[in-house]
């Protein structure tokens, strides 16, 4: 793995679901928009929060999206607008290199 030329120029940006099938279809969703070049759903995970005052214990699921830095407010804002949540969890992490060929292909498949 190669440090690519500018920081964060790929993000991981992630969001958690309760439903299943939710997250599967806002997965295939995002990539058919090419907002991501892929999506990955983990779980089920075990989630505990705070929420209203209240510690809540939540079973959910982690959606893991590969994009590029330039669309990853957009990405950002895509999930907002379609989230179930009051309050959707919704985290982007730099990614600090990849590989050349796997760069390439998140550029490509976004249309970078």
């Amino acid at each position: 793995m190669t440090p690519r030329s500018t920081p964060h120029e790929f993000v991981q940006l992630q969001t958690t679901l309760d439903d299943r099938k939710q997250a599967e279809e806002l997965i295939r969703a995002a990539v058919e928009c090419r907002l991501a070049a892929c999506g990955q759903l983990l779980g089920p995970v075990n989630s505990t929060y705070r929420w209203n005052g209240a510690i809540e214990d939540a079973s959910e699921w982690l959606c893991v999206f590969k994009t590029t830095g330039a669309l990853a407010s957009s990405l950002e804002r895509w999930i907002a607008d379609r989230h179930p949540y009051e309050v959707p969890e919704i985290v982007t992490v730099g990614i600090a290199g990849v590989s050349k060929s796997y760069g390439e292909w998140i550029e490509n498949e976004t249309g970078e």
